[in-house]
């Protein structure tokens, strides 16, 4: 099939042409119906995002692979997941086509080297989950580490915004992203950018509910280690079970910085021992936790 992102747009013949307001519109409208391409795959994401759980949950890790403007989008989520949900380093791993930037320069050649996926994935093994990204579907540097994460028995979770494209086939769960051509021919950091952006976002904070990392919207397992976190936890505290600014603090204070613990506390836990014993029997899930100490 021919490759939607390098397509040319019809409606964006002689956009050069257009006044920069009308422009910026237009580009504003065509991400809008790039990201409407997520609602479609929601329930492959769903499955996908549960892999990711087990992944975690018994203590393998997650491998995000791409290439390209994909690798940034991949990257960004991965990134996040420390801070946000507390997930260990050690359980996150990046594998990007030259490695991270650590400049504005990204040479494109990087995305052809498969010989540097297969080294940078020697650990990879069952259990583990991949996350590999690329808008053609195609990129050589990401379908050959799709290839040695099957080899090694991992799941593939594979993201593309092209249909019928080796990286779908390879996958266990197929995220087929079905944007349309882009604003820009090739320019694939846009409308599949964008979707690709949506469904990592989705597939980490499935994950991280089914984790028992979210509770009424709130990161209830963040790593406060700066000032604007441990505010946040504080505020979390408070707000989940309706206490002072003292008892909130106290609490914290007790878990040493844990949320979930502190809410527990708060909410009348006899001591962190207890507190974290009833987290344990309730799988990690902080509502079922609450419930089985007001009972």
């Amino acid at each position: 099939m021919p490759d939607v992102t390098e397509q040319v747009l019809s409606d964006a013949i002689r956009i050069d042409l257009q006044g920069s307001i009308d422009a910026a519109k237009f580009i504003a409208e065509r991400q809008v119906i790039a990201a409407q391409s997520v609602s479609a795959v929601s329930a492959v994401v769903s499955q996908g995002a549960g892999c990711m759980a087990d992944s975690i949950r018994a203590g393998n890790v997650l491998y995000y692979a791409a290439a390209g403007s994909s690798g940034l989008m991949a990257a960004a989520d991965a990134m996040e997941l420390g801070g946000t949900f507390n997930v260990p380093g050690s359980q996150v791993k990046i594998v990007m086509a030259g490695g991270l930037p650590g400049s504005a320069s990204m040479p494109g050649d990087t995305e052809d080297q498969t010989e540097t996926a297969q080294h940078e994935l020697s650990a990879i093994k069952s259990g583990d989950t991949m996350i590999a990204v690329s808008a053609s579907g195609n990129t050589p540097f990401t379908v050959a580490a799709a290839e040695v994460a099957k080899k090694a028995g991992a799941t593939v979770i594979g993201i593309a915004n092209n249909d019928r494209c080796k990286l779908l086939e390879l996958s266990d769960y197929p995220v087929f992203l079905n944007t349309p051509a882009e604003v820009v021919a090739g320019s694939t950091r846009l409308g599949a950018g964008t979707a690709q952006k949506i469904a990592l976002n989705s597939l980490s904070t499935l994950m991280a509910i089914e984790l028992g990392h979210i509770y009424d919207g709130m990161m209830v397992n963040l790593r406060a280690d700066n000032a604007k976190l441990r505010q946040r936890a504080f505020k979390i505290v408070v707000h989940s079970v309706q206490v002072s600014d003292e008892v909130a603090l106290k609490a914290l204070k007790q878990s040493r910085g844990n949320v979930k613990l502190a809410v527990l506390l708060a909410a009348g836990a006899a001591s962190t021992h207890s507190a974290s014993q009833l987290l344990d029997n309730s799988g990690g899930q902080l509502r079922t936790a609450l419930s089985r100490l007001n009972n």
